[in-house]
C-alpha cells in the first residue's frame, strides 16, 4: 500500500512525455515528473519515490529524499511565514506547513525549530508540530537495558537532556554523565542505561558495564603509543579530563586501564599511565 509522506518503492506503468506514471495502488497512478526522472526508464521498473502533494493538493512523486518523512521528529528551518502557519524547509520544491495551532511560540524566519511530521486527517495533507510531547508514545515499552537506539536530542532541563528515542519515546541523560556537547535537534547513538519502576527511561551515551572494555582498552593504547607511551591521567583525574583525551567516561576508562594493567599492558603511577608494550 502507497502512503503519503513516506519513502514508497513503487512500480512504473507508462511513459508520458512530461514523466513516468507510477501504479500507488490505493492511490491511484501518481506521476513522476521528467526532472526527477532516472535514466533508462521503462514500465516494469521500481523506483523509491517520496509522495507528497503539490500546490494544487494533488499527490505526485520525486526520488528526491526530504529530510524527515510523516511519523518523525525532524529540526528544520523557517523559511516564510503567512497568515495560515510558518513553512519549513524539507528538502523539497513545497515547503512543509506548521499551522499557527501547532506552534508553541511563533515561528520566525530563519530560525530553527524541532518538529513531529504527520498526515492531518482532517484534510489529508502532511503538516508538522511544534507541540513535541503530544506524539510521543505513551504506550508500554520493550527496551531492553544496553541496548542500543536512535537519538535526538529534544530540550535541557536542570537534571540533564530529554530524549527522543526511536522516534518514538521519551528518555533522559543526566548532565553529570554526559561529556560532550549536545544541542536541540541533534542526532545521536545512545543506550538504555535503566528503566524505572514508572516505566521512565534513562540513557547513556556510551555502552554500559564490560560489553565494550575491550574497545575503549584498545583506545587508550592507540593514545598513549601516539602520546610517546605517558599521560599523565590517573582514575583520580577529572571526569570531563579524561573525556576530552579519551571520549569515554571516566567509570569506563577506570575498569579500562584496570583491564590494562591486569595484562601488564601498562603502569598505573602516581602522576599517570605509562605505555609497557
Amino acid at each position: 500500500m502507497a502512503l503519503a509522506g513516506q519513502l514508497n518503492t513503487l512500480e512504473v506503468v507508462k511513459i508520458v512525455d512530461f514523466g513516468v506514471y507510477l501504479d500507488g495502488g490505493n492511490l491511484g497512478e501518481i506521476l513522476l515528473p521528467s526532472k526527477w526522472l532516472p535514466n533508462n526508464c521503462a514500465p516494469g521498473d521500481k523506483l523509491e519515490v517520496f509522495l507528497y502533494f503539490d500546490s494544487n493538493d494533488r499527490i505526485i512523486a520525486t526520488t528526491i529524499k526530504p529530510a524527515i518523512t510523516v511519523n518523525q521528529f525532524g529540526m528544520l528551518r523557517v523559511v516564510d511565514v503567512n497568515n495560515v502557519g510558518a513553512f519549513l524547509d524539507m528538502g523539497l520544491d513545497k515547503d512543509l506547513l506548521v499551522p499557527y495551532r501547532e506552534q508553541k511560540m511563533r515561528m520566525e524566519v530563519g530560525k530553527h525549530y524541532l518538529v513531529f511530521v504527520y498526515l492531518d486527517e482532517e484534510t489529508n495533507r502532511i503538516a508538522a508540530s511544534a507541540k513535541i510531547e503530544q506524539f510521543l508514545d505513551l504506550t508500554k515499552h520493550d527496551y531492553k537495558v544496553g541496548r542500543e537506539v536512535d537519538l535526538i536530542i529534544w530540550s535541557i532541563t536542570d537534571i540533564g537532556f530529554k530524549a527522543i528515542i526511536n522516534h518514538k519515546h521519551e528518555g533522559l541523560l543526566y548532565k553529570n554523565e554526559v561529556f560532550q556537547s549536545l544541542r536541540a535537534g541533534q542526532h545521536v547513538k545512545g543506550y538504555i542505561n535503566n528503566i524505572r519502576e514508572d516505566e521512565k527511561i534513562d540513557l547513556t551515551l556510551q555502552k554500559a558495564g564490560y560489553e565494550k572494555i575491550d574497545e575503549f582498552s584498545q583506545s587508550i593504547l592507540e593514545i598513549l603509543r601516539k602520546r610517546d607511551g605517558f599521560l599523565p591521567v590517573t582514575d583520580k583525574s577529572n571526569a570531563n579530563e579524561i573525556y576530552s583525551i579519551f571520549k569515554m567516561s571516566k567509570k569506563n576508562f577506570k575498569k579500562s586501564i584496570g583491564a590494562l594493567y591486569k595484562k601488564r599492558l601498562i603502569a598505573i603511577l602516581e602522576d599517570g599511565i605509562k605505555l609497557l608494550s
